[in-house]
């Protein structure tokens, strides 16, 4: 057996890599490549613990023990960031979340004749892998999949994707369905029936005119530290409540004492509202309805907290602007923070805690700060997405 057919890693995509750049699906590092192509177990496999994997695309890791699975994320970062040829000055341990703490899901639905499958689409597909277990999901969530799916057999048209998101908030579940047609006396009832039934915290339906809450008791929050935000259907929350506060830990450790802080895309508050105490805030945020949410939550609390609704992509903060604070939050989409990074990079903001669900895209973002004179300090990778090849991280910056 040659070096070159030992697996050495695990690509972005989830394929191991041999020590000669083949990639070979399902390797795991130590597994080897035989002469035939059969790959021969190492000491890294693990036992995938769902009857669903290799065909639902919800996971693309479960093979792969948890030493070997928390590597892959750190080497995830430490690889995004020697590919722009940053320097950190530590890459942590990589934080994963636990089985079955999802708190938050999209799944699809089809219906065909009286059945209806119900869960994530298969890998590279739009077929819908019908859930009939899932290690991912929180046993209160996964508990309403089967539920939920007799209900659809009587509100989802035939032939035609629904989207069925859950989430987990303060006073229960709570369940958005988008493309059903719940029309006439009967349709309500079941709707209202079943949201009853199910303690649910909201209903809301979307039969393509926008949404409609159905059932809401009370209005529905999420806690931040001590305060309550009343949140909007299907708000952007962490995946995991413990990736969440593995984030926030990283996030407050990156800004230390500062008593004047930014948050940029500060969403519904996750960061801004965690780490207010003994602070003054200023909350940035693009999408109305989050940042209505985390303005009426720090007036009821009466925080320190001041927010503004602002397209950060077209009107970033400029230097100006971003020298009155003393430490900066930056929690941006996918793409990154190009634009902001820009100015930040121009500032003297002692401190800056950014929060990435791309790698990639925060190590373009950490080549434009460090190239005006920041310096990374740490990244701590984190696994909410466990199983999968989606990869997070907080990072310090300093100067």
């Amino acid at each position: 057996m040659t070096d070159s057919a030992l697996i050495e890693r695990i690509a972005a995509r989830g394929d191991g890599v041999t020590g000669d750049g083949r990639h070979v699906a399902g390797g795991v590092p130590g597994d080897c490549v035989g002469a035939d192509g059969v790959l021969i177990p190492g000491p890294n496999r693990a036992e995938p613990p769902c009857r669903h994997f290799g065909k639902c695309g919800g996971c693309q890791l479960q093979h792969v023990a948890e030493g070997a699975l928390a590597d892959f994320v750190r080497n995830r970062v430490a690889g995004a960031l020697a590919a722009q040829q940053v320097e950190a000055g530590d890459i942590l341990s990589a934080h994963l979340s636990p089985p079955e703490s999802r708190r938050r899901a999209a799944l699809t639905a089809l219906r065909a004749g009286k059945h209806v499958a119900l869960g994530f689409n298969a890998a590279q597909s739009n077929q819908i892998v019908d859930m009939r277990q899932c290690p991912l999901l929180r046993p209160d969530l996964f508990a309403l999949i089967a539920p939920v799916r007799d209900l659809l057999a009587a509100i989802a048209p035939q032939r035609r994707p629904v989207k069925v998101k859950l989430q987990a908030l303060d006073q229960g579940a709570e369940v958005v369905l988008e493309g059903v047609r719940a029309e006439g006396l009967d349709a309500a009832m079941a709707l209202q029936d079943f949201a009853g039934a199910h303690a649910l915290a909201r209903l809301a339906i979307d039969q393509g005119d926008g949404l409609e809450t159905i059932w809401q008791p009370e209005p529905p929050t999420v806690h931040f530290g001590a305060i309550a935000v009343e949140v909007p259907p299907f708000a952007f929350l962490q995946a995991t409540a413990a990736g969440q506060a593995a984030l926030v830990d990283a996030v407050t450790h990156a800004i230390g004492e500062a008593k004047a802080v930014a948050d940029l895309f500060a969403g519904v508050g996750t960061f801004a509202l965690s780490v207010q105490e003994g602070r003054k805030i200023y909350a940035a945020e693009g999408a109305r309805d989050a940042i209505a949410a985390l303005t009426g939550a720090a007036n009821r609390a009466r925080a320190l907290v001041a927010t503004e609704h602002r397209d950060l992509f077209r009107r970033p903060l400029i230097p100006a602007e971003l020298d009155r604070f003393g430490a900066v939050i930056l929690d941006p989409p996918r793409a990154g923070a190009e634009e902001q990074v820009g100015q930040l990079a121009q500032s003297a903001v002692p401190a800056i805690a950014y929060v990435s669900c791309n790698p990639a895209s925060f190590a373009r973002d950490a080549r434009t700060l460090v190239a005006g004179g920041y310096r990374l300090d740490w990244v701590r990778p984190v696994g909410q997405f466990r199983w999968s090849t989606h990869v997070e991280l907080a990072a310090r910056f300093s100067r």
